[in-house]
C-alpha cells in the first residue's frame, strides 16, 4: 500500500469538494491545489463530444485540462489526403479547445491504423505520466470503432502502470451506433456549459456536427443523460471502482 503524502492528502481532500450534483471531482467549490485533468479521445471531436461540458465546467475553476487525441483524424474527410485531413482536423481541434479553454496534444497515432502493442504502450504511457494528471477521462473499451478501444486500453495500460494513482473515468460517444452497454454511474450537469460544448463540437466543421453527429446524437444524449441525473442536461460517466479517491457521491437533482 502506497504511503499518503500531504500532496496526495491535499488532492482527496480537494476532490470531496462537490458541487450540489456535479458527481464529479473538483466541479465544486473552487478551493484547494489545482488538479492536472486529461481527456483522451481516438479522433479530433471525441474528447468534445464525450465530455466537453465537462471539460468547460473544470476549465472555468482555473484547472489546467490537457485534450490528449490519440490520433489528427487523417482518414476523416472523403477525397481528402491523409496529410491534408490531418491539417484540416488539427486546425479544429486548435478551435475547440480554445472555445473550452483547454490545450491541445496529440499521441501521433493514425487514424484507421491505431495499434495497440508493446511499443505504443509504453509511447503512450510516457506522453500521460509527463502529464501528471489526477483524473483521466476516455473511451468506454465497449465501443464499434477500434480507434476508440484502442484509446481506452492505451489510457488503462497506463492506469495500471502508474498503480492506479488517478481517477479514472470513461465517457460516451455515438450511444448507441458506437458506445455500447454504456451505464453511467456519475453525470455532470452542463446545463450552463453546453453552449461552449457545442461551438466546441461545432469547430470540427469537416465533420458536419450540425446535421450529423452533434444534432444525431449528442444533442440527444445530453437531454436524455440530464433526464436520468435530473438536470437539464447532463454528461454521463463510468468511474472505474478502483480509482485513489473515495467513491464520490451520488449527484443531487438541483432544487
Amino acid at each position: 500500500m502506497s504511503k499518503l503524502t500531504r500532496r496526495s492528502m491535499l488532492r482527496l481532500s480537494s476532490r470531496s469538494a462537490l458541487l450540489a450534483g456535479a458527481g464529479l471531482p473538483l466541479l465544486g467549490q473552487d478551493a484547494g491545489p489545482k488538479l492536472q485533468v486529461v481527456v483522451v479521445g481516438g479522433h479530433p471531436d471525441d474528447p468534445e463530444s464525450g465530455c466537453g461540458g465537462t471539460i468547460a465546467r473544470y476549465t472555468d475553476l482555473g484547472h489546467p485540462v490537457t485534450v490528449l487525441y490519440l490520433t489528427r483524424g487523417e482518414a476523416g474527410i472523403k477525397g481528402k489526403s491523409h496529410a491534408d485531413a490531418a491539417a484540416i482536423r488539427s486546425a479544429e481541434c486548435l478551435k475547440a479547445c480554445e472555445i473550452l479553454k483547454a490545450r491541445p496534444q496529440f499521441a501521433g497515432q493514425i487514424d484507421g491504423d491505431t495499434e495497440v502493442n508493446a511499443a505504443r504502450y509504453q509511447a503512450f504511457r510516457e506522453i500521460l505520466e509527463a502529464q501528471h494528471p489526477d483524473i483521466v477521462f476516455t473511451h468506454w473499451p465497449i465501443d464499434s470503432h477500434r480507434d476508440h478501444r484502442a484509446a481506452s486500453y492505451l489510457v488503462y495500460d497506463a492506469w495500471l502502470k502508474a498503480r492506479k494513482s488517478f481517477e479514472l473515468y470513461y465517457f460516451e460517444v455515438n450511444l448507441g451506433e458506437q458506445t455500447q452497454n454504456f451505464h453511467p454511474t456519475d453525470y455532470v450537469d452542463i446545463t450552463t456549459t453546453e453552449p461552449r460544448k457545442r461551438a466546441a463540437c461545432y469547430a470540427h466543421a469537416s465533420q458536419d456536427p450540425v446535421n450529423g453527429f452533434y444534432a444525431e446524437f449528442h444533442d440527444k444524449m445530453n437531454h436524455f443523460r440530464g433526464m436520468e441525473g435530473g438536470f437539464k442536461l447532463a454528461e454521463g460517466f463510468v468511474r472505474h471502482c478502483q480509482s485513489p479517491a473515495p467513491a464520490v457521491p451520488a449527484a443531487v437533482k438541483p432544487e
